[in-house]
C-alpha cells in the first residue's frame, strides 16, 4: 500500500464494461514527508475520496479489483482509505520494549 494524494479526476467515454458507473481518480503517490514519490496514476476509487485528499492506496490487481466490488476487472489500483492524520513522531520515540 502507498499514500497518495487525489490530484484530479479521470472522465472516460470509452471504457471496459466492469468499469461503467466506477470513479476513476489521478492520485499523486506520496514519501512519508508528503513529497512526491514518482509519477501520478489512475486508481478506481473505493471510498469516495475527492481533490485534495490524502488516501491509501492498494496496488496490487486483486486487492485493488475487490475492493471495487469487480473481481473480474482489469485494475490495478484502487483508493481504500481515507487518511485523517499520520501520526510518526510518537512511535518513534516509544522504546521498542513498550510498543505493541
Amino acid at each position: 500500500m502507498l499514500i497518495a494524494r487525489v490530484i484530479g479526476e479521470m472522465v472516460s467515454t470509452e471504457k471496459h464494461p466492469s468499469h461503467v458507473g466506477r470513479k476513476a481518480l489521478v492520485v499523486q503517490p506520496l514519501d512519508l514527508d508528503g513529497g512526491n514519490r514518482g509519477d501520478p496514476v489512475i486508481a478506481f476509487d473505493a471510498v469516495d475520496a475527492g481533490v485534495g485528499d490524502q488516501v491509501l492506496l492498494v496496488t496490487e490487481g486483486f486487492s485493488a479489483m475487490t475492493s471495487v466490488q469487480r473481481p473480474e476487472s482489469p485494475i490495478d489500483m484502487a483508493v481504500v482509505g481515507v487518511i485523517d492524520r499520520i501520526d510518526l513522531d510518537a512511535l518513534a520515540q516509544t522504546p521498542a520494549a513498550h510498543r505493541k
